[in-house]
């Protein structure tokens, strides 16, 4: 079971949201089970909630949180590389791997490790030949359906 304290929850359908934030910054944003909405705890998570509400309700919603830095140099490229695909395309691994110099597997464990899902949309990477990929380090179950739901959400599932 999972202990982290969240400051917000976020339901969305078929999966929930977990917003961990500071005063100042969003530290993490974790995919859940469904599971009930928890309010608020203080003002820069109520404002993720807003956002991330507004994208759930609207793909093209736009996010501007801050996002507390963290990662390794290489992630912190891939994760500037996924932050830089358009709403309703997809980029494979091995795309993000040539623009970066670096191989597929590195870009794969990168996206893995990517704090900040949904707001840096890691679920636009998929893998080359138009299949899901994995997702959020996992090869199927919960994660893929989720990262599924969030492509057909913003009109770019594959195949």
């Amino acid at each position: 079971m999972n202990n982290t304290h969240y400051q917000a929850i976020v339901a969305a359908p078929a999966f929930a949201l977990g917003i961990q934030c500071n005063g100042d910054e969003i530290t993490g944003i974790d995919f859940l089970e469904p599971q009930p909405e928890q309010p608020a705890e203080t003002p820069l998570a109520a404002e993720a909630v807003r956002q991330l509400r507004a994208y759930l309700a609207d793909p093209a919603a736009a996010f501007g949180l801050p996002l507390r830095p963290s990662g390794t140099t290489f992630q912190r490229r891939v994760w500037g590389e996924i932050a830089a695909i358009p709403l309703g395309e997809t980029h494979t691994y091995g795309q993000l791997a040539k623009n970066l110099k670096n191989a597929p597997r590195a870009v794969g464990q990168a996206c893995g490790a990517n704090p900040f899902p949904v707001v840096v949309p890691c679920h636009r990477v998929i893998a080359t030949g138009g299949g899901l990929g994995g997702f959020a380090r996992e090869r199927g179950g919960f994660l893929l359906e989720v990262k599924r739901w969030l492509l057909q959400h913003e009109n770019c599932l594959p195949g």
